[in-house]
């Protein structure tokens, strides 16, 4: 497959001739989802979810299909019949060529006060593992992570821990946008002496091979 980054959280994977997106949220470009032919989204925030890029997508295709939990799937569903599905922890389906398993039921602590909110994970291909915003550890081995490395609920301790948890072969950055180019080689050094697996950080546009 190739995988290139978006902007933030969003990645895009190609494998012949079809597209999958994860996670065209606001903070991604506005045309990330375009060209789509499957689309997964983790949760509902708004850095992973944007209404009007997923109905530009799925106007843009009239066969390409969303894949996510309930919270998201209410919201659109009613407007595109049939081609919003609902997964949750444990699914497995098959998309445009894709296999993907669904892992994580809940988002990250981001404090005490504020209550969770339902959150899954994509394995595609039983290679790439994206987490959305969660430090879930799929019981299948991972190949490539894509790797929150700065969000309001983690620390880049729990971050090195998780990619030695997960003993992924590489770990690609994501949810970045707030990440300032000052703190950048700092999270780099760190996360790749500590981390226990290659560490790669890709920009917007950017591609690889996985």
């Amino acid at each position: 497959m190739r995988l290139t980054k978006r902007k933030h959280a969003c990645i895009r994977l190609e494998k012949d001739g079809q597209t999958l997106v994860i996670d065209p949220g606001t903070f991604s470009e506005e045309d990330a989802a375009v060209g789509a032919d499957v689309i997964l989204v983790t949760h509902e925030h708004l850095d992973h979810f944007n209404e009007d890029r997923l109905r530009a997508a799925l106007e843009a295709n009239p066969a390409a299909g969303i894949w996510t939990l309930r919270s998201v799937a209410e919201k659109i569903s009613a407007a595109f019949p049939g081609r919003v599905h609902t997964v949750g922890h444990g699914d497995t389906f098959s998309a445009a060529g894709f296999d993907v398993q669904v892992h994580g039921e809940l988002h990250a602590v981001i404090h005490p006060d504020i209550p969770r909110i339902t959150n899954v994970g994509y394995l595609v291909d039983g290679s790439v593992f994206h987490p959305g915003d969660a430090l879930t550890v799929p019981d299948h081995p991972v190949e490539t992570l894509m790797l929150p490395v700065h969000a309001p609920w983690n620390k880049i301790s729990e971050v090195i821990d998780y990619v030695r948890e997960v003993k992924p072969r590489r770990a690609i950055d994501i949810h970045d946008a707030l990440l300032t180019d000052l703190a950048r080689p700092i999270y780099d050094r760190q996360i790749g002496a500590l981390g226990g697996a290659g560490h790669d950080r890709l920009t917007p546009g950017e591609g690889t091979d996985v």
